[in-house]
């Protein structure tokens, strides 16, 4: 993909979210490229899965945050997923909590059979529908756009119902001083949960969040038996994790 498409795609959803009823001939006009270019633009981001089309335009598919966060180191994400789906093995039951990058691990599935996903994350529906060897559990709850997942007691009520073999958890951040994290309370509460409801326990987080703790704890680094992650992690946490027993997964970009 050359950059400059990249840019224009990124100013595409932009405007979208100012205004979704943004015309193709407005966009042609406003970037300065053919009418044809903005459709072929648009059918892309479609089949990314960033927007959904209209007669004469598009609307934006998930909630501005959301979207923000899916364009955000798509590459780093999507293998940090696959190393992930390479723990699931057939006839699995596991738990995936909503995220972007956990989202991802239903599309490295294929070729799996009679797996069972317990998920809170309505993200992940997308790419668990098109594969029939998959069974989705969702777990009841509220439902939050700019998480693109069930939250609340409800959700967490329903986890009592089930245990599963694994348990693939995304953080909002990763400390030495306060292990696994969460931007807010009602998530960590939940995610905990999950963890607690699975035999074995997978963190998933990418390197931009280690040394940056969010305001709610979801574990400490012995909570967890691996931890997910690319090259990025640091000598410190790492350091810690290992002195916890936690083994260290990284994906190679």
């Amino acid at each position: 993909m050359t950059s400059a498409f990249s840019d224009r795609k990124k100013t595409i959803l932009d405007m979208l979210t100012e205004d979704s009823r943004t015309s193709v001939s407005t966009f042609a006009q406003t970037l300065g490229v053919s009418v044809v270019t903005i459709r072929t633009d648009l059918a892309a981001l479609e089949e990314e899965g960033f927007i959904v089309r209209t007669h004469g335009g598009a609307m934006p598919a998930f909630h501005p945050h959301i979207l923000d966060r899916m364009r955000q180191g798509k590459e780093r994400k999507a293998a940090i997923a696959k190393v992930a789906a390479e723990k699931i093995q057939d006839g699995d039951t596991v738990i995936i909590s909503a995220g972007t990058t956990t989202a991802l691990i239903a599309k490295y599935l294929l070729g799996r059979r009679n797996v069972h996903i317990v998920t809170n994350n309505t993200l992940l529906l997308t790419y668990a529908r098109t594969n029939p060897q998959l069974r989705v559990t969702l777990v009841g709850g509220e439902f939050r756009p700019s998480e693109e997942g069930l939250v609340g007691p409800l959700a967490i009520q329903s986890l009592d119902q089930i245990f599963v073999s694994k348990a693939f958890i995304g953080v909002d951040g990763v400390s030495v001083k306060h292990g696994l994290t969460a931007h807010l309370v009602e998530s960590a509460d939940l995610v905990r949960k999950m963890a607690e409801q699975a035999q074995q326990v997978f963190a998933i987080c990418d390197s931009s969040k280690f040394g940056r703790p969010g305001f709610a704890r979801i574990l400490p680094f012995d909570g967890v038996d691996g931890l997910i992650t690319d090259a990025g992690l640091s000598a410190d946490v790492e350091t810690e994790l290992r002195e916890a027993g936690v083994s260290i997964y990284k994906a190679e970009l």
